[in-house]
């Protein structure tokens, strides 16, 4: 790249870019693969496979030059995008890993037995979000749901305005919706 010496190299490559952008690929290559290459082998200490990496992320670079916006810091931009690269890598392995050594078939388990247990986590589930609810609003859940109190006998019950449970029971609601999240989720995936 000849140009004045005292130009900062993130302004040079820009100008770079704009004049002859295979220039510009070929700059930025030379100028970051090896610093790059560094720190992504501090992730994946396997050299072929930053060797990879840094590959995927040049090619991916040049791929998708004309949505790169003009970088104020070539070298930032670059270590991220490997950086998540080889994180990707080793989320990759790790899993690769873990279906290698789990073991080839769980033994079978009876239906009855399955669906006790998933009936007993459910109510453990259940009881500790209900301990989340302040006092009030965990009655008056229990009176709606079960005793099938009706909100005004509630209301009347614990000499509250209707209102007020309803305002009650939509945050008890609330709350066990998202401490329930979980669970009902596992649930589901064994209903199907």
């Amino acid at each position: 790249m000849s140009a004045n010496a005292d130009e900062p190299l993130d302004a040079r490559l820009a100008r770079l870019r704009r004049a002859d952008e295979a220039a510009w690929l070929e700059a930025v290559f030379r100028e970051f693969y090896a610093p790059i290459g560094q720190v992504v082998y501090r992730v994946v200490p396997d050299r072929a496979a930053v060797e990879d990496l840094l590959q995927d992320v040049f090619l991916r670079l040049w791929q998708g030059r004309a949505t790169v916006p003009e970088l104020a810091s070539h070298r930032a931009y670059l270590t991220r995008a490997a950086l998540n690269a080889a994180l990707r890598y080793t989320a990759r392995g790790q899993r690769q890993a873990s279906w290698e050594t789990a073991e080839a078939a769980a033994p079978a388990v009876a239906p009855e037995a399955l669906a006790a247990l998933h009936h007993a986590d459910t109510e453990t589930a259940v009881a500790a979000a209900l301990a989340l609810l302040p006092p009030q609003c965990r009655v008056v859940f229990e009176l709606s749901r079960y005793e099938e109190l009706s909100y005004q006998q509630i209301a009347e019950t614990l000499e509250i305005s209707p209102k007020t449970v309803e305002n009650h029971m939509g945050k008890a609601l609330r709350v066990l919706r998202g401490a329930l999240a979980g669970a009902l989720r596992n649930l589901y995936g064994v209903l199907l």
